[in-house]
């Protein structure tokens, strides 16, 4: 207690100021601090409390005249574009069924994750065009298309949606191939003679 008075003496006596006394000095912030924490404290209190809340407002339900969200989702070298509204959980690739189209169960548990995580399983029908790339990569892009639209026409359950992990584009792609070389990284065979 006895250094900061003597600071704020040697200060005074640098600046030529007199130095304030100790009982001012508490009895200034005793003053300023109801008036400064009455006056925001009332603008701040719904800010604070609901500030997770007022982003999910901020963003808006995104449909196009046939009520329907569109997002376009990619992996690899897939392209999905998606459609999705209100339905009974229909989902058709390229004018096929699901079960055609993903003949594999476990490409099929891949497009459904988005319904399974928002608890919306059976709910909307799915329609998606995909191009480019195999099977899986496909898969990818269908589950990265619904993902976005889910987010979009429920703009509440982004934040689940996006805690998953499935509006994250993942932008692993196959290396390219290098001159000199067998495939990216493979050498060709080593002949000493």
């Amino acid at each position: 207690m006895s250094d900061n008075r003597q600071s704020l003496a040697d200060l005074a006596a640098l600046t030529g100021a007199t130095p304030p006394e100790p009982a001012a000095v508490a009895a200034a912030p005793a003053e300023a601090t109801p008036d400064h924490s009455e006056a925001p404290a009332a603008d701040e209190a719904p800010v604070s409390t609901q500030g997770p809340q007022i982003q999910a407002i901020l963003r808006e339900q995104e449909l196009d005249k046939y009520g329907r969200a569109y997002a376009t989702g990619r992996r690899k070298n897939a392209i999905a574009r998606v459609w999705l509204k209100p339905g009974s959980g229909k989902i058709v690739i390229n004018e096929r069924d699901q079960e055609v189209y993903f003949a594999r169960p476990t490409l099929r548990l891949v497009i459904n994750q988005p319904f399974g995580i928002t608890d919306r399983a059976g709910q909307f029908d799915v329609i998606a065009t995909v191009k480019g790339g195999g099977l899986s990569g496909q898969a990818g892009a269908v589950l990265h298309g619904i993902a976005q639209a889910l987010s979009r026409y429920e703009p509440t359950l982004r934040t689940t949606v996006k805690r998953a992990g499935f509006l994250t584009r993942d932008s692993r792609v196959v290396e390219r191939k290098k001159y000199g070389k067998a495939k990216a990284r493979k050498s060709f065979q080593f002949s000493k003679r």
